[in-house]
């Protein structure tokens, strides 16, 4: 069955419109009180007994008719004869003719048994639980809805109740597919995974969601990209599962089958949705199953766990859900903030768009930024403290643009400082320093001078530069001075350390470059750092005192941010250099050709000294262990 137009490119809320309109809910299910636990309760619950079921003894104590006790004193006791009194524990049974039970402290007992002194008047229904003091037979004592706690079901068997009606939990299948797909216990075996193929990493994503969830979810093998197998398959396990996801095969490749399938064998319910990313996404009737087509790239795959498979979950398990809170509880947000944006933010117009954020407190005021919004983009996922949801008519967001945001994590905000400057690997393993020393940093790697910027403007706490001045041959003051109006009396600076830069090449130099010449050559491409880098800075340097323009330079205006892409880019044979640190030479395996040492020099304003993340990031610089990872890495000498 084809789709109609109207199901085809459409917004979230239209494709959750037809969700509900598929009326996909399963019916209750019994389940035994001796597995209840966590369950949610379907119907309300009425108690099948008293509780208790008899009149019972709240003392350890003796059982008597009160009357006999009326006159009873401490100083003019009431002696008891033998049957007048029957001694009782905690919880045993009142016998007749008795209505109280007075409690030990109070009486003695004669040596031979016999007699009981009491020396208090009790009445009746004293020390007594009488029957249903807890919960009388035919009473509500649970409602549809509730979740069911410990203490619930331990009352439900006391109750009587030896099964109870609960919602159902949808029983759900993960199926991979792809041909580049490896089984992950292979792929963790490879020293090298064969180009063109990929770890299966999307079931732990679907995996770990499901468990915060409180949802089953099965894996299945890999399958191959090969519609007839797939077919079988999804019609085989529609009768088995109410929920099949198909990981991958939905974009418009010659081998995404997967929604044709949907289109041949079932009831299509929506095709691609107005939303960046996870655009390629589709869901249908399949028997007795809803499938939907999870695309393979890893955020694509979130974002579409969280907006349409958790409220297709609620749907089969309770028959709706709350727009306003679906997404943050699929998320598990900690809290759901409105916040202005750190920088500025390009938004596709027409879509709705998901939004990475990291989060910083500066000079009191809370701020976020996106971080890189690639769909295969796994560390971002991982790294994020919120995201957002921007709507439709989103476009281009000026920096201080409030966004609506839901944390999912708690936030350090008084003990997080941003770093904005120079990239360098060494820098990169200082967080978990901080982190030893009761402080947080974030790392946003902008280069030397677009660091210093932001630090002139207030939007971060530290930069780092290593910033060639060519006309005096100094480092970073001219560029320093040029920014900040009283920058001695400002700022703090301090060298951490010395680099080597130097042209990286393939292992064995086989274009043999040696020096800044050497670009020139026809046969020779470069890849560039972006403007305001120290390393740019540093070539232009170069080229400037060799007489060399930009232009002669193949490559020249090709761009990477950071000096590992850069090498990257060099290892798998796309350029032929690129000017960098030795120490990412060495981690490539890569040729290193030193061109010149410079110092790495933090930047920080003396007012944010007092803060609990810059105290602690100061105090990590000068950790012996994180000195010694340092200069295991190669290419760094300590400032003296």
């Amino acid at each position: 069955m084809a789709l109609v137009a109207n199901t085809m490119h459409i917004p979230l809320r239209r494709a959750w419109d037809i969700l509900r309109e598929a009326k996909i809910q399963l019916p209750p299910e019994e389940c035994p009180v001796q597995r209840c636990y966590g369950r949610i309760i379907a119907e309300d619950l009425v108690s099948l007994r008293n509780v208790p079921h008899y009149n019972a003894s709240a003392m350890d104590g003796y059982a008597l008719s009160s009357a006999a006790t009326a006159k009873a004193t401490p100083s003019s006791p009431v002696i008891l004869d033998h049957g007048c009194f029957s001694r009782l524990n905690t919880g045993g049974a009142l016998p007749q003719p008795f209505d109280a039970v007075v409690m030990v402290e109070d009486v003695s007992l004669s040596k031979d048994g016999e007699r009981l002194v009491v020396g208090k008047s009790v009445v009746a229904g004293e020390n007594v639980r009488p029957i249903g003091e807890d919960v009388f037979r035919g009473q509500v004592i649970a409602r549809a809805g509730e979740t069911v706690t410990p203490a619930l079901a331990s009352l439900f068997a006391t109750a009587g109740l030896s099964s109870i009606s609960v919602r159902p939990l949808p029983k759900t299948l993960f199926i991979p597919t792809g041909d580049e797909i490896i089984p992950v216990d292979e792929w963790l075996t490879l020293n090298e995974p064969p180009a063109g193929k990929v770890g299966e990493s999307n079931s732990f994503l679907v995996q770990g969601y499901f468990s915060r969830w409180g949802f089953p979810v099965d894996i299945a093998s890999c399958l191959p990209d090969n519609p007839e197998i797939l077919a079988d398959f999804l019609l085989q396990k529609a009768d088995e599962y109410d929920l099949l996801l198909v990981g991958a095969g939905s974009a418009k490749g010659e081998k995404d089958y997967t929604f044709s399938i949907f289109e041949k064998n079932g009831f299509p319910l929506f095709r691609w949705l107005l939303m960046k990313p996870g655009r390629p996404a589709s869901a249908a009737l399949l028997r007795n199953a809803v499938a939907v087509n999870l695309p393979g790239f890893p955020m694509s795959n979130a974002v579409i766990l969280w907006s349409i498979v958790f409220p297709i979950l609620q749907l089969l398990q309770r028959g709706d859900f709350s727009e306003t809170s679906v997404i943050p509880t699929a998320l598990g947000a900690e809290a759901t903030e409105e916040i202005p944006l750190l920088i500025p933010c390009s938004s596709s117009p027409g879509k709705e768009e998901w939004l990475r954020l990291k989060c910083v407190e500066i000079d009191g005021k809370k701020t976020a930024y996106p971080l890189p919004s690639g769909a295969s983009a796994l560390w971002s996922l991982a790294e994020i403290d919120a995201v957002a949801l921007l709507p439709l008519e989103s476009a281009e967001l000026p920096k201080g643009t409030p966004v609506s945001m839901w944390t999912t994590r708690r936030i350090p905000w008084k003990e997080r400082i941003l770093f904005q400057g120079s990239n360098d690997p060494a820098l990169e393993r200082l967080p978990s320093f901080v982190r030893n020393h009761g402080g947080d940093l974030l790392l946003r790697s902008v280069g030397s001078l677009a660091g210093l910027a932001a630090l002139s403007r207030r939007e971060c706490h530290i930069a780092a530069a290593h910033l060639l001045h060519a006309e005096t041959g100094e480092y970073n003051t001219p560029f320093i001075e040029d920014l900040f109006e009283k920058a001695e009396e400002e700022l703090v600076r301090r060298t951490v350390f010395f680099r080597e830069q130097g042209f990286i090449t393939q292992r064995g130099n086989p274009k043999k470059i040696l020096d800044v010449h050497d670009l020139t050559r026809e046969d020779v491409v470069i890849i560039n750092r972006q403007r305001g880098a120290g390393t740019r800075v540093l070539l232009d340097a170069l080229l400037c005192g060799a007489g060399i323009p930009q232009t002669s330079l193949r490559g020249y205006d090709s761009l990477s941010p950071t000096h590992f892409e850069s090498a990257n880019r060099v290892a798998l044979g796309f350029v032929d250099v690129a000017l960098g640190i030795k120490s990412v030479a060495d981690a490539l395996g890569l040729e290193f050709i030193p061109v010149a040492e410079e110092p790495y020099e933090l930047v920080y304003r003396k007012e944010f000294e007092k803060l609990t993340g810059m105290t602690a990031l100061l105090r990590a610089v000068e950790d012996a262990e994180w000195r010694a990872a340092v200069i295991r890495m190669g290419g760094y000498r300590w400032a003296q």
